[in-house]
């Protein structure tokens, strides 16, 4: 017995500095469900009212009337992945600062909307530079967590499914010879990897992606009814037909009747 325990003992012992070397969290035992959470830091920019964190390099615009608010936060270079991942959602915790973080203050769910960019000037505090994880908050939610003062918190987070009211939405952009649509309001996985549209003239048209979740095509649609397929990060794909009318208008939304 007294050999078993030696064994396991050095076992947890070689887990625990692989964990700490890989930077992740490995429990034994019954809290093994804890294995995604991941290390990052987190910041804030903008005020409460959250007015710098509109727009973005996501193509979101108002995230007020889109339904994100100031549940939001910009991305490192390592987490944005090229805009691929504007619309994933994520849990947080501030972690390992007693001195900042708030005692009991639980977790935030977050959606990305934006990106952190890195800075090249030489300093010791660029934390948005590759290959650094991080999130840039809006301050609603840093304070949620922490002190504002702090200025900067260590985290734990992983990805988790989001949550939306209504169906997936699609703004129609562009000219009668170039369709741009920002999909948004993503349920499941929140990230969208492809979109295909179908107008009533045609047969299905694959999208290709402009920049954050802007997707396009080189094709005269106007005065055709829209259908799109969206499929998300994790292989999912729902139809959602005759989206807009014949008469759609450049600079409308028009909103499915289901989300993933």
């Amino acid at each position: 017995m007294a050999k078993f325990q030696n064994l396991f003992t050095w076992a947890v012992f070689m887990i625990t500095l692989l964990a700490q070397a890989m930077g992740k969290k490995i429990t034994i035992g019954a809290n093994a469900a804890d294995n995604d959470w991941d290390n990052a830091h987190a910041t804030f920019y903008g005020d409460m009212g959250g007015s710098e964190t509109m727009q973005g390099a996501c193509g979101y615009g108002d995230l007020f009337q889109q339904g994100y608010g100031l549940e939001t936060t910009a991305l490192s270079t390592a987490l944005f992945n090229n805009g691929l991942n504007c619309g994933a959602c994520f849990e947080v915790m501030c972690v390992d600062d007693p001195q900042w973080c708030i005692p009991n203050s639980g977790t935030i769910k977050i959606t990305a909307t934006n990106f952190c960019p890195p800075n090249w000037d030489p300093a010791p505090d660029h934390w948005c530079n590759p290959p650094m994880k991080h999130f840039d908050l809006s301050m609603a939610m840093f304070t949620k967590l922490a002190q504002a003062k702090a200025g900067i918190i260590p985290i734990k987070y992983r990805r988790v499914s989001c949550y939306k009211k209504g169906g997936v939405k699609f703004e129609l952009k562009g000219n009668p010879f170039w369709l741009a649509v920002l999909v948004y309001n993503v349920g499941g996985a929140g990230d969208v990897t492809s979109v295909r549209i179908r107008g009533f003239k045609t047969d299905w048209l694959q999208m290709s992606r402009n920049w954050g979740q802007i997707w396009q095509i080189g094709s005269n649609m106007v005065g055709q009814s829209l259908s799109f397929q969206v499929t998300t990060s994790n292989g999912r794909t729902l139809e959602f037909d005759n989206v807009a009318p014949g008469d759609w208008q450049f600079g409308q939304t028009y909103g499915g009747k289901n989300n993933f």
